[in-house]
């Protein structure tokens, strides 16, 4: 279905977040507050999840019951926020392709560069120290792998997963960016395409991730409950999952633009929420990179 450009009115799409929110704002939104609380909560969730394992009388249901409520109103933050920001705008043909809004996205990534920071310099306090924290062993095998061995516990820190992963997010931003130039020559169809697969391999980067989880929880007791790895893990896991999240919501914003794609809601001249998105998956990408570079391949330096 392709909307023609000249026309004003909403076609009767009279959805929620059409209007401003709430009335008599103006200009002003309070969804992205509600997608940030929302965010805000994941983290809470989390650490209540976390100090449940500990001493702490707290039930690991208080922290996972917290963490899914606030993953709902992180999502409903953001349907708001994306609904108001781009198709309120498409449906009305008024500023679509604001430029500002790819500031926005740049500022944004600028936020998200310092909370990525804070965790680094986290970790590079725990290297300050005497490293490895334990014994460190490589053995050979098709890939070269590094096991870290902290205790009774053997954590094989360069796997075929990781190396993996890494090939589909590079493979992934290569899509995206295919699908973006795709749009800008009106080839609808390979634009779809490019989008569909990038959806994909990041469904499958995330799958890859929480296999390694399963594996180093279950098969290996890495986890955060033993003091010997305590400090590393909480290192390793807050920033793979830190990214772990961002790649998250990066796909839910490709699946976003991908169904309105079907619709053919975009063009070569409108496409800013295509551009938004690509920027941050491109930025994810980077940030995996440099997380293999630092916490994988630096444990074993």
């Amino acid at each position: 279905m392709t909307v023609s450009e000249d026309s004003g009115d909403d076609h009767g799409h009279h959805l929620p977040a059409v209007e401003d929110w709430p009335k008599g704002f103006g200009e002003a939104s309070w969804w992205p507050f509600i997608a940030a609380m929302g965010a805000s909560g994941i983290y809470v969730g989390a650490a209540l999840f976390i100090l449940a394992m500990g001493d702490l009388p707290l039930q690991p249901i208080v922290g996972g019951g917290v963490l899914l409520a606030s993953v709902v109103v992180f999502l409903v933050g953001l349907y708001g926020w994306i609904y108001h920001a781009f198709i309120k705008a498409f449906w009305a043909a008024d500023g679509h392709g604001n430029s500002g809004l790819r500031w926005g996205m740049i500022l944004f990534l600028c936020t998200e560069v310092a909370t990525f920071g804070a965790v680094f310099v986290y970790y590079f306090q725990i290297r300050i120290g005497s490293w490895p924290p334990a014994d460190f062993e490589v053995i050979s095998g098709p890939l070269v792998a590094g096991t870290l061995t902290l205790g009774s516990i053997q954590i094989p820190i360069i796997s075929e997963i990781v190396l993996a992963n890494t090939l589909i997010l590079i493979l992934s931003s290569g899509t995206i960016h295919w699908a973006h130039s795709q749009l800008r020559k009106d080839n609808r169809r390979n634009f779809i395409l490019g989008l569909g697969a990038t959806l994909l391999l990041g469904v499958i980067f995330l799958a890859g991730q929480s296999y390694e989880y399963y594996e180093f929880i279950v098969h290996h007791g890495f986890t955060l409950a033993a003091a010997q790895e305590a400090v590393y893990a909480s290192a390793f896991y807050g920033l793979t999952g830190l990214h772990g999240l961002h790649v998250s919501m990066g796909a839910v914003l490709i699946a976003i633009v991908f169904v309105r794609a079907l619709y053919g809601q975009y063009s070569a001249e409108r496409h800013t929420s295509v551009s938004t998105v690509s920027m941050y998956w491109h930025f994810v990408d980077v940030v995996w990179i440099f997380l293999v570079v630092v916490l994988y391949l630096g444990a074993v330096v």
